[in-house]
């Protein structure tokens, strides 16, 4: 091997042996700074940690005034030392008095000093300290130089990060009383069991190898099986889910056969590093390149990055590369994740899991709607999860409260017991429902639809007993793929959604990119509000190209029968007429090349921008039906944007304001002779959607989950008894709508509640 490998590979041993003693934290990093400036031969080597406070304090010096440890301290874009924790990244310096980030500490007695390297020491995907060397005379590091401090660095960042004397050879001491974190939720139901860590954690005590020829080849080992994974994920059944996912699934097995990862994985175990270090350390830069990254483009690429990264860690630790292997996938467990793609979670399909936990991920994320559609209770933006619980840790996700319980005490437990019996009867009685018919008990016909974005939500139209497909979410196979659907691909998907639903309707909404939805391809400014912006409707239309191609393929997929599309976002009618115009001229291109044209198509508008709720005369004799969707236009409503935590339950749905509102949108179709249907989460609510059939709407789409519930409600409703009282407070003043509809409810026994 080349030289270079020596002075790191020198450095491990000895720090090897740092490690290994039995000394306080303070005692240690002395040790660590004091070996490092005499291997590398640097007049001074100095540890900044970050504190609690986001300052830089230093804790250990070799070179500087031993009186400024723990004395000097820096805010966190201060000086040089600031200017790497806050970038993250490595920087280099030929004289570093002179450079104008540079911060003078006369305490220091740094003054002889000019030339200076610093590089991050990372834990978690935060940067959590600083290292730094320096030197009397100006000149640069070398690359090798850079390269061995950052190895250094990592082996570090556990040290660094205790508050206390510790082994670094002992476990990771964690604290063993009871923890309540609070999340959104995703995937709503109850979860209990083992904590399972999705990335997977590295001992320090398995930073080191006494073989590295040995080791270098389990690392290749471990590539192989890697790559052999991605190999069999191309020919698996996630096709049947996302329709065609290959081009997705190629590049990704571009990326796990790059040589140049590889070379440099096994340059860091040549230096002495175990194969498990040497990934965490990659992971490490990866996550924090990923944590700055602004482009959403680049930002899937680094999260890409760092699962390859843990997927070969778990390959290293003996279980597959989809973490379900080797003890994992007994069932029960809850996957705790920082953050999680849908491709990664379909792999945890078959494990059995008990529920999800993800630090970072919104409610409309990709992973978020695949949790939704595999029915397992998931928890998103639950932050410092990771931190707060080990391995085999008992806890209890609560996605119904929003709460993730971290070993909870003995009457947590039992009120757990207890909910969860109540669940499942409750679970038993909807299922019972399911071939029974959505009516009220005077008579009135409600039809229940479901809400689709997958081909796994079919199975869920046959186990709820849906009436159809109310809303069928087209974007989902753009948003997964980094390139653009093929023609055959979108044909494929949208043919097996018809084929499955048979004789019951479909109605594809068209692509609703844009706003929180982004096209990774799409070349896209930054938006101050990217909800009011460019997206829907307003995004297909400018890109032709790609909508038209979607319009095609829906055209030949129904084969000569009937088809249903509704386009989103729709503000005023001249983009509903441009955008039918579209259809109709895929339709006469299609037939002119030999496809059969649908035997009926009946045309939408989506209604989720209150401007549209006072153009409907214009779209009476264009449109053929109306489709509420009451998550935008509420927030529209409202000003309040749903993606805020901090105002998104800020304002009540059952309100005056609001069902007048509402009121007044179907009336106004009702006079024009417009079907209209709702299809948004209220309407998978007993009290929201009983609003909204006292309102005189008679289609309802919706969640999965929501049908049952929704359908015992239904059936238990005399309208001809709730509709006047309903309208009477629904004109009347008093303070509180939503608790005069509980009680008129509750007085007419309606079923809203589980008991």
């Amino acid at each position: 091997m080349p030289q270079i490998f020596s002075v790191p590979r020198l450095l491990i041993n000895r720090l090897r042996d740092v490690m290994a003693g039995d000394m306080e934290a303070d005692t240690r990093l002395q040790k660590v700074v004091t070996l490092i400036a005499g291997t590398m031969i640097a007049d001074v080597c100095s540890i900044y940690k970050r504190t609690e406070t986001d300052e830089l304090e230093l804790v250990a010096t070799e070179g500087l005034a031993l009186s400024a440890v723990h004395q000097t301290r820096m805010a966190l874009d201060e000086g040089l030392v600031g200017q790497i924790a806050l970038s993250g990244e490595p920087l280099s310096i030929q004289d570093a008095p002179r450079h104008p980030a540079f911060s003078y500490r006369p305490e220091t007695g740094e003054d002889p000093y000019h030339a200076f390297l610093g590089v991050p020491i990372l834990r978690g995907g935060r940067v959590i300290g600083v290292l730094t060397v320096q030197n009397r005379t100006e000149r640069l590091y070398e690359e090798d130089e850079v390269d061995s401090l950052q190895t250094i660095a990592m082996v570090l960042a556990e040290v660094v990060a205790a508050d206390a004397p510790t082994q670094p050879s002992a476990p990771d001491p964690r604290e063993s009383r009871s923890v309540t974190l609070r999340g959104r939720i995703l995937g709503e139901g109850l979860g209990l069991g083992p904590a399972r860590l999705h990335d997977p954690i590295v001992s320090p005590a398995r930073y080191f190898t006494e073989d590295p020829d040995a080791e270098a080849l389990r690392l290749r080992r471990a590539l192989r099986q890697l790559q052999a994974s991605i190999d069999r994920m191309l020919t698996s059944d996630v096709s049947a889910i996302f329709g065609e996912p290959r081009e997705v699934l190629e590049a990704y097995k571009m990326l796990a056969s790059d040589p140049v990862w590889a070379a440099r994985l096994e340059e860091t175990v040549r230096s002495g590093l175990s194969a498990e270090a040497a990934v965490d350390r990659s992971r490490r830069e990866h996550r924090n390149k990923l944590d700055n990254a602004a482009d959403p483009y680049l930002r899937e690429r680094m999260h890409d990055l760092e699962d390859l990264d843990n997927r070969l860690l778990r390959v290293l630790s003996g279980g597959d590369a989809a973490g379900t292997a080797d003890g994992g996938g007994e069932g029960g467990e809850v996957l705790i994740a920082r953050r999680l793609g849908p491709a990664e979670l379909l792999e945890y399909r078959n494990s059995g899991l008990a529920a999800i936990i993800l630090e970072e991920v919104a409610p409309s994320s990709h992973a978020a709607i695949v949790a939704r559609t595999l029915g397992i209770p998931t928890l998103g933006g639950v932050t410092g999860a990771s931190g707060a619980v080990s391995p085999g840790d008992q806890v209890i996700v609560d996605a119904e409260e929003g709460t993730l319980h971290v070993r909870p005490d003995q009457d947590l437990l039992d009120a757990y017991a207890t909910r969860s019996l109540m669940r499942t009867e409750r679970q038993a009685a909807f299922q019972a429902l399911r071939d029974q018919p959505s009516r009220t008990r005077d008579g009135e016909e409600i039809s229940l639809m479901l809400n689709a974005g997958l081909a796994l939500d079919l199975e869920t139209m046959d186990k709820t007993g849906a009436d159809g497909i109310g809303l069928f979410r087209t974007e989902f196979q753009f948003l997964v793929s980094d390139t653009l659907p093929k023609m055959d691909s979108q044909v494929g998907l949208y043919r097996q959604i018809l084929d499955y639903a048979g004789n019951r309707p479909v109605h594809f909404r068209t692509l609703d990119l844009g706003g929180d939805k982004i096209l990774p391809n799409a070349n896209r400014g930054d938006e101050e509000n990217p909800a009011l912006g460019w997206r829907s409707i307003r995004f297909a239309l400018d890109r032709p190209g790609l909508f038209r191609r979607q319009l095609r393929a829906l055209v030949r997929a129904c084969e000569g029968g009937p088809l249903s599309v509704m386009f989103p976002m729709v503000t005023k009618a001249e983009e509903f007429l441009e955008a039918k115009a579209l259809l109709m001229k895929e339709v006469e291109w299609s037939v002119a090349h030999g496809f059969t044209a649908p035997c009926e198509i009946r045309t939408g508008a989506m209604l989720e921008a209150p401007a549209l709720a006072f153009a409907l005369a214009e779209l009476a004799d264009e449109a053929d039906f109306i489709s509420v969707g009451t998550n935008d236009l509420m927030q529209f409503f409202h000003a309040a944007d749903r993606m805020v935590p901090a105002v998104s339950e800020r304002y009540d749905f059952v309100s005056r304001p609001a069902m007048r509102f509402l009121d007044m949108i179907q009336s106004e179709c009702r006079k024009y002779d417009l079907p209209v249907s709702v299809c948004g989460e209220i309407a998978s609510h007993p009290l929201e959607a009983l609003c909204l059939i006292a309102l005189g709407y008679r289609s309802l789409s919706m969640p999965a989950a929501g049908i049952g519930p929704v359908k015992r409600m239904l059936r238990s409703v005399d309208l001809s008894a709730f509709v006047p009282e309903f309208r009477a407070a629904l004109s009347g003043r008093s303070p509180d709508f939503r608790n005069e509809v509980l009680s008129i409810a509750a007085l007419q026994k309606i079923a809203l509640k589980d008991s």
